[in-house]
């Protein structure tokens, strides 16, 4: 018999798992978050959670802030339990769940004037994102923001009724400048190098659009500070949902499954205040940019040169990745020859023994986080987690085998089937194009690198070119397993 996740029942819940030890009603909103997803209930959320039980800044509750239709879904399952979350935490030797409560509200998507007026709130100091890596309207080559993307354009054209999260931030900026409120503090919680930056050049490139004044303001008077976030944290599916009905007797519409291990490394720019994170483990540091590096490249990279050669080989749980010997032997390879160079030192951090925390979280069979997860959006990814290691080995003449092969492994991928025949199910917003350039690349693989917005400067590269067509040469007659064998042979050259 399972009991249904609500305020009212958790007392009943608190035989199994963990429960808020505040009430609902001390809690005031204090940050509106974008992007209400997994990783944000099992990050931010639990920060603030633990915060709140030591009776803590109970004035920092979040309210949740729906973009997109399909956030509408998650909105109806939060509010049918209150906003509560069940949050289950696997180590390899150890299982645990907790209900989090730090959610008071959830604004749905489609109401531009309930998010402006919510965020013109002076209560409101702190507005967060976690939207993806693709979320940020960059141009892959370039790095930068791009004005010319058509939802930009289209915000910038109407910007009292705004479709996108920057243009509702933009708004919220702009009502509270019109009536001498101090501005909220704007904190990306997304895997994107200097996130602070980047969003401050969406905010502020939005702006200068339709009213350059207003992006004056907003640059002179709004702090953007940068961060690195780190927890592994799979989709929700049938299978969790089963979990936690099964084990923990909980009812949850959507719960969350993480690892143990969770990392917040902030800069300290909150200038209308912020909650004492620092008090349940947030590192605050004047620079985020080597923490950043480090997991970004490290972590994130080694998701992404996991994911092909795994997704190839039919392999469906990150974890039995791990337990593949040419795979795990090829992530390690990569790692110690060709990333772990070429990041700058991280303070009080040995790279290697980061390195053997990642393979150990990885391994990590209970997350059961799922090689689709990884494989998807790879136009977004890889110029992100994987290019600019290859971009800053090519610039110090250092060679790039390995990185080349990660590329190639993502172009066969694309080609649609499995080395053993089965079909690829594909998840990118730039699938249509990505896979047109693929498919060229079975006969000229140099039409591959003609994605210029994607590959920048390591397109031009003669030595990353004859590195990237000698490897998929290999995928295409050879197949994944003996290409990799190749590599950790250092046979992979021409």
């Amino acid at each position: 018999m399972t009991t249904k996740l609500s305020l009212a029942t958790l007392d009943t819940v608190e035989r199994t798992a963990g429960v808020p030890a505040y009430g609902r009603g001390s809690l005031k909103a204090g940050i509106v978050h974008f992007g209400v997803g997994n990783f944000h209930r099992a990050h931010q959320a639990v920060y603030l959670d633990d915060l709140f039980n030591l009776g803590r800044d109970h004035d920092w509750a979040i309210i949740g802030a729906g973009v997109l239709p399909s956030d509408a879904a998650m909105r109806d399952k939060l509010a049918g339990q209150d906003f509560l979350t069940t949050v289950v935490e696997q180590d390899n030797n150890r299982s645990g769940a907790r209900v989090t409560g730090a959610m008071i509200g959830y604004l749905a998507p489609g109401n531009a004037a309930a998010t402006i007026a919510q965020l013109c709130d002076p209560a409101i100091r702190i507005v967060s994102l976690t939207i993806t890596e693709g979320g940020y309207f960059i141009n892959p080559a370039s790095g930068l923001f791009d004005p010319a993307h058509p939802a930009i354009a289209a915000d910038a054209a109407n910007p009292d009724d705004p479709k996108t999260v920057f243009g509702l931030i933009l708004a919220g900026l702009r009502a509270r400048r019109d009536k001498a409120i101090a501005p909220y503090t704007v904190m990306s919680c997304d895997n994107i190098p200097g996130n602070g930056e980047v969003t401050h050049a969406a905010v502020s490139g939005l702006a200068r659009l339709s009213d350059p004044d207003l992006a004056d303001w907003i640059d002179a008077n709004v702090a953007f500070p940068n961060g690195m976030v780190d927890r592994i944290t799979p989709a929700t599916g049938p299978r969790e949902i089963g979990i936690v009905a099964d084990e923990y007797g909980i009812d949850d519409a959507w719960p969350v499954f993480c690892e143990e291990f969770r990392q917040w490394v902030l800069e300290d720019r909150f200038p209308e205040g912020r909650p004492a994170l620092e008090t349940v483990g947030v590192q605050f540091v004047p620079d985020v940019a080597p923490y950043e590096h480090m997991k970004i490249r490290i972590l994130n990279g080694g998701h992404a040169a996991i994911a092909y050669p795994a997704a190839l080989l039919d392999i469906h749980f990150v974890h039995e990745a791990m337990e593949d010997p040419d795979i795990r032997a090829f992530l390690a390879k990569l790692e110690r020859e060709e990333i772990i160079p070429v990041i700058p030192p991280v303070p009080d951090t040995d790279l290697d023994d980061y390195f053997a925390l990642i393979e150990r979280r990885f391994s990590n069979p209970k997350i059961a986080d799922t090689i689709p997860r990884l494989a998807q959006d790879g136009s977004n990814r890889q110029p992100k987690f994987i290019l600019p290691s290859t971009a800053d080995r090519l610039a110090r003449g250092e060679d790039v085998v390995g990185l080349a092969l990660v590329s190639a492994l993502w172009c066969h991928y694309l080609a649609g089937t499995t080395d053993s025949g089965r079909p690829i199910a594909f998840n990118d917003p730039n699938i249509e194009r990505i896979r047109a350039a693929a498919s060229a690349a079975t006969t000229n693989p140099g039409a591959f690198l003609e994605l210029k917005d994607i590959f920048g400067t390591v397109a031009t590269s003669n030595r990353f070119a004859r590195r990237f067509t000698h490897a998929l040469n290999s995928l295409q007659q050879k197949g994944t397993r003996a290409t990799l064998k190749a590599y950790l042979d250092d046979r992979l050259v021409n």
